[in-house]
């Protein structure tokens, strides 16, 4: 590779260029996105059941569809949710499972449920198959002049179809407004006086707003289809069905229910900037391009604009836009890189003091990236923050490579001049790059397997940390490739065989090499003390460690705050508006905010199961506003918070809330199942549990999930009087929910909308739960009775919601974690419940959330990184053919650990897993620069025939001094840009890991210059006769 390179430099030089040409097209076509795809594969399955009480829903419904999709290939955990009318299961496979496979066989496991649900519960669907990060944008309707009835109309068949048909779109959720319908409200008292039944009115609605079709006649040539028009499509037409005919008179729906256009039972509610509206989420298919998608979106938006602007409508689409912090989270890293890059440059053209080789160096940075990058997106990568990130890390690696190369290519170069006879210089240079070959390839594959711990990283960590460890990986190899081609045929090209070549180092490494040689000199005379005051800066740093607190990650900048806000279950959606309002009202006061929009409940087909007492309030700050200002804004909005009684609340940004989502399933750091199979008993538990937790320092916004003390109304049949009257508990139950759920007869059409024609009593009755037994009913001898004649009705105390995990009942106790790490928080948690919860018999207690994550991939990485050492320790052994030049090189290792620590203990002591990673890298680039040492030192005994002495060792160090400077001066100033915005959008990961890799990049460059020659100088052993 190296020999074709220098004889066909022109070729090789050709094809890289057109690498570059090529990679910086596909940039333009890149797909970008915030983080990677972090959630694992899953399938929601969501089934309506209208009427159904939880428990209901948990016995009849959740737990058929729990028994179906149990026992799949491949399923890890099993979650589901059943509240009033509807049950959600969802289903998580393990990390390679392929997600449309696993769709299918839910599916067919779903078919087997035909006919075994209740009657009236809808089929099982899937959810919409979304992204871990899918929401595009949050659009908002309002309008001074229209009903909400109207807004919703023009959502759901309007813009909601419009948005739907955009590329890459995968569902739009609507929330709020009033979902139109023809409502036959049947009044109770003109039942009795025309001695007509509930079930009379069903049935005359169904032939009222029956469709069917008549077929089609074949005439001698053409097929005439033939089109049946007879439905009533209006209220007053349905008002006009006839129910009974007797005698001539004809007594029709009009006189005893009143027809009329109104709204359907809202499971939602929505409030725009504190007006009423209607609010609808939009979400990417899997894998698409968020930022594609969003432009699709707002392209649509555009054009239905103008005609809601006509109709009176305003359309806001500035309440949440993702697709911004993607560009800008991207955009800081991006700007970080290219500054970094500029600043190799700049360090290049110090050192070398020759634009020739610092050409030839920084060639190897675009060439390197854009390999690395076609690479990643040829696997499906998108760019994101994690992988620009392990771009930006191995910058430093991605020019010593070359540099490592090209110096020494410089220097025997300038040898060969002083020569009598010199050489050819291309076989000079040819020799030059062949001598490093080996070492830095070695070294290299030494970096490649520190870093396969992180690769090998499983759940949320993995699939976060995992690309950036690919990028990284991917970038080095490059890098090798570009040192072993591009770098030889450049310095063919533009060294070999140049006229005026300097015959003496560049004056910055004549100086920093003669400084260095007078230093080790001074140091070598003083062994003993030099190794002990190594030791002891490595033990000094290891002191701080055990208070290092921990965490999962850090907040993140997004420019976007999600308020979760409860109050007691059964509060209605009117009560949750007022409050929210008053909420809106406070957060639209503080300085940096500039839209709130509160969605209240749930959306139909949504994965989110809202109740009317629970709403989300999205808070979106004015854009551009850096790290601070956003402080600003959440500790504003936090003493809101406080100073609102009545509700509980949660704060969260939109990414730190999915991932803690795909962790937990929950939305908070910490959370705590209470497991059994009695509700009453691990209620109770769980309370226990909420109490111990608030006493825990650091505990806020705890929430006990779906508590107990839903209002319900119970009708207990009785069966002696149901056989006395000769009615059927079924029908009795059915007309039941007819007369309070409403039960669907038929549908009205209007162009291209559907609205539902629904029997349900009157409004005026519906408002009295106490006058629900004097529901009446017709028995088949022809009599009225009363519900109360043959049932119990009284008032009782319910739950809102029945929770599974693992098919198994649960009670979850969530916190949030202020002023201390949740690391520690969690251990403190885990403690205070062991010493004073007593758990009844068949409870028990799980804890999980970030901490239990972060604790996961600590002991991952411990275990990969075990694995990993084993193979580096072959690897050295075949390198360094020597245990005490191997024990040297492991010797070494601990210099990275002292910056690295201080540099955390300086930053407030957090060790998230982005710093944990940078760690990682760290130990990478030390063991590279103590293997080139090593190298160079067995090269100048074993090939130029050096004896092993201490001039030996400082002329070894002296030659590597200046190419460490340079791999530490350019991996340090390459992350520069990121360590100083560490708390800016898009570098709350990478800022810790850059300076943390800063501080250990100090301690492990000045311990390895200093106390490394002076150790090998002692104890290093070569092949030929060794010296002391």
């Amino acid at each position: 590779m190296v020999r074709f390179a220098v004889r066909r430099p022109g070729i090789v030089v050709a094809l890289a260029l057109a690498l570059v040409v090529y990679g910086l097209t596909a940039l333009g076509s890149a797909k970008y996105d915030v983080f990677p795809e972090f959630a694992p594969p899953a399938v929601t399955v969501q089934t309506e059941a209208p009427g159904l009480n939880p428990e209901q829903v948990e016995v009849l419904v959740t737990q058929a569809v729990e028994v179906a999709v149990n026992g799949l290939p491949g399923l890890a955990t099993l979650r589901s949710n059943s509240i009033q009318g509807v049950s959600v299961v969802t289903a998580t496979f393990r990390q390679g499972t392929d997600i449309y496979r696993a769709r299918q066989l839910v599916g067919e496991r779903l078919a087997g449920l035909a006919g075994r649900l209740p009657q009236g519960v809808a089929s099982p669907t899937m959810t919409a198959l979304t992204s871990s990060t899918s929401a595009i944008l949050l659009v908002g309707l309002t309008s001074p002049t229209r009903s909400l009835m109207d807004l919703r109309t023009v959502a759901d068949w309007r813009v909601r179809l419009r948005l739907l048909a955009a590329p890459g779109v995968g569902e739009v959720l609507v929330y709020g407004g009033d979902v139109r319908s023809i409502r036959i409200q049947v009044r109770p008292q003109d039942l009795v006086r025309f001695r007509i039944g509930l079930n009379d009115v069903l049935a005359a609605g169904r032939k009222a707003t029956g469709v069917r079709g008549a077929g089609f006649i074949d005439t001698a040539n053409q097929r005439i289809t033939l089109q049946t028009e007879g439905q009533s499509v209006t209220p007053a037409a349905v008002a006009r069905t006839v129910l009974i005919n007797e005698g001539g008179a004809s007594v029709v729906l009009g006189d005893v229910a009143d027809v009329v256009a109104g709204p359907e039972p809202a499971i939602s509610a929505a409030l725009v900037d504190g007006q009423p509206g209607v609010l609808m989420m939009i979400g990417a298919q899997y894998g698409a391009n968020t930022v594609e998608v969003a432009a699709g979106v707002e392209a649509a938006l555009a054009d239905l604009q103008p005609g809601l602007a006509r109709d009176g409508i305003t359309l806001r689409t500035d309440l949440f836009r993702p697709a911004g912090f993607v560009a800008q989270a991207t955009g800081h890293v991006l700007q970080a890189l290219a500054l970094g890059g500029l600043l190799v440059v700049a360090v290049l053209l110090v050192f070398l003091f020759d634009w020739r080789t610092a050409l030839i160096s920084a060639a190897a940075i675009p060439l390197s990236l854009v390999g690395a990058v076609l690479v990643l997106g040829a696997f499906g990568f998108s760019l994101n923050t994690m992988t620009l990130g392990g771009l930006a890390i191995a910058i430093g690696e991605v020019v010593d490579d070359a540099v490592i190369g090209v110096e020494n290519a410089m220097r025997r170069l300038r040898e060969n001049r002083r020569l009598a006879v010199p050489r050819p210089e291309p076989r000079v240079v040819l020799d030059a790059i062949l001598e490093v070959r080996v070492s830095v390839a070695y070294a290299t594959f030494a970096v490649l397997l520190v870093f396969l711990p992180v690769l090998a990283l499983s759940g949320v960590p993995g699939r976060l940390f995992g690309p950036l460890a690919v990028a990284y990986i991917l970038a080095v190899l490059a890098s090798l490739v570009v040192a072993l081609t591009v770098t030889p045929a450049l310095a063919h090209l533009l060294l070999a065989g140049r006229k005026a070549l300097p015959t003496r180092e560049p004056p910055v490494t004549r100086a920093v090499r003669g400084a260095y040689i007078r230093l080790l000199e001074g140091l070598a005379r003083h062994p003993v003390p030099v190794a002990a005051a190594g030791l002891v800066a490595v033990l000094v740093s290891a002191v701080p460690v055990p208070s290092f607190g921990g965490a999962f990650l850090p907040d993140l900048k997004e420019g976007h705050f999600i308020l979760h806000m409860a109050t007691a279950p059964g509060t209605s959606l009117q009560e949750t508006l007022r409050l929210g309002g008053h909420v809106a009202a406070g957060l639209k006061a503080i300085p940096e905010v500039r839209a709130v929009a509160q969605q209240v409940g749930r959306a139909e087909a949504g994965y989110d199961l809202g109740g009317t007492h629970e709403s989300e309030i999205h808070i979106d700050l004015a854009p551009g506003l850096d790290g601070e200002a956003q402080e600003r804004a959440e500790a504003g909005i936090r003493a809101l918070m406080a100073a609102t009684p009545g509700a509980t609340f949660s704060l969260k940004t939109f990414l730190t809330e999915r991932i803690e989502e795909v962790v937990s399933g929950f939305t908070a750091p910490v959370v705590v199942s209470v497991q059994g199979s009695d509700l009453d008993r691990i209620e109770a538990a769980a309370r226990d549990v909420a109490r111990e937790l608030a006493e825990v320092r650091g505990a806020a916004d705890i929430q006990l999930r779906s508590p107990a003390g839903l209002p319900q109304i119970t009708v207990a049949l009785r069966p002696n009087d149901l056989r006395h009257w000769g009615l059927d508990a079924i029908e009795v139950l059915e007309l039941a929910r007819t007369a309070f759920q409403g039960d669907t007869v038929g549908q009205s059409y209007e162009g291209n909308a559907v609205f539902n024609v629904v029997v349900v009593l009157d409004p005026a009755a519906r408002a009295r739960p106490s006058r629900l037994g004097d529901l009446p009913l017709r028995t088949p001898g022809g009599s009225t009775i009363r519900l109360s004649q043959v049932a119990d009705v009284y008032e009782t105390m319910g739950r809102y919601a029945i929770a599974h995990h693992g098919a198994q009942r649960v009670r979850v106790v969530t916190a949030n974690v202020e002023g201390r790490d949740v690391a520690s928080f969690t251990d403190a948690v885990k403690r205070k419940i062991a010493r004073e919860v007593t758990l009844p018999p068949g409870v028990f207690v799980g804890i999980g959330g970030a901490a239990d994550a972060q604790a996961k991939a600590r002991r991952d990485l411990a275990l990969y990184a075990g694995l990993a050492g084993f193979g580096i320790l072959l690897l050295l052994a075949v390198v360094t053919g020597s245990l005490a030049n191997l024990v040297l090189i492991l010797v070494n290792l601990p210099f990275a650990f002292v910056g690295g620590v201080l540099a955390v203990a300086a930053t407030g002591g957090v060790v998230s897993l982005g710093v944990i990673v940078g760690f990682v890298t760290l130990f990478g680039i030390s063991l590279r620069n103590t293997i080139m040492m090593i190298a160079h030192y067995e090269h100048l005994v074993l090939v130029e025939g050096r004896p092993w002495s201490k001039a030996t060792a400082i002329e070894g160090a002296a030659d590597r001094v200046v190419p460490i400077l340079m791999t530490s001066l350019v991996t340090g100033l390459g992350l520069l840009p990121l360590a100083l915005g560490a708390g800016e959008p898009g570098r709350e990961i990478e800022g810790p890991m850059a300076i943390v890799i800063l501080g250990g990049l100090a301690s492990s460059t000045l311990l390895n210059l200093s106390v490394l020659p002076v150790l090998a100088q002692r104890f290093a052993r070569f092949g030929r006769g060794a010296a002391g």
